[in-house]
C-alpha cells in the first residue's frame, strides 16, 4: 500500500497553524486552482466525527468523496479517512509539531487504488506526483497565511 508524506517548517506557533486549519473557509483556501473540486459540505471542524464532502472530476466523470475525521488531538494532529469515494483506502494524518517556536506541518497519507497491489504498483507513482503538487500548494498557502498573521500579530 503506497505511503505519501509532505512536510514543511512554518514560522508560526503550533496554535496559529492549528487555528488556521479550523477556519470555515479552509477547504476553499487549500484547494489548488487547477483541481476540479467542488466543496459540497464541511461539518464539525477538526473534531472526531467531522465530515467533508466534495465532488471531483475524474476526466468527465463527477465522483463523490466523503472524508470523516477519526482522530483529533488539539494542537497535535487530526486524521481523516475516506468513507466514500474513488480510492480503495485513504487515511490522511495531519501532524503539527513545535520546533523552536516554529511549526513542522506534516501530511501523511496511506492510500490504495481500486484493483489491488498491482494497480497500486502501476499507478501509485502517478497519484504520489499529483499529491506532491497539491501539498506543495497547500503548504505554501499555509506558510504564507500563518507567517503573515504571525508577523502582523
Amino acid at each position: 500500500m503506497p505511503n505519501f508524506k509532505y512536510s514543511s517548517l512554518i514560522n508560526a506557533t503550533v496554535e496559529a497553524v492549528w487555528n488556521f486549519h479550523e477556519r470555515p473557509d479552509i477547504l476553499q483556501l487549500l484547494t489548488p486552482p487547477w483541481q476540479p473540486v467542488k466543496i459540497i459540505r464541511r461539518e464539525g471542524g477538526l473534531d472526531v466525527g467531522a465530515v467533508s464532502e466534495f465532488r471531483l472530476l475524474l476526466g468527465p466523470i463527477p465522483v463523490k468523496w466523503v472524508a470523516t475525521h477519526t482522530e483529533c488531538e488539539q494542537y497535535r494532529l487530526f486524521v481523516d479517512e475516506q468513507t466514500e469515494g474513488p480510492m480503495a483506502r485513504w487515511v490522511h494524518r495531519h501532524e503539527f509539531t513545535s520546533e523552536n517556536g516554529k511549526t513542522r506541518l506534516t501530511d501523511a497519507i496511506v492510500f490504495s487504488i481500486p484493483g489491488g497491489p498491482i494497480v497500486d504498483l502501476l499507478l501509485g507513482w502517478w497519484v504520489e506526483m499529483r499529491l506532491t503538487d497539491m501539498f506543495r500548494y497547500r503548504h505554501e498557502v499555509t506558510k504564507r497565511e500563518c507567517e503573515k498573521d504571525a508577523n502582523n500579530g
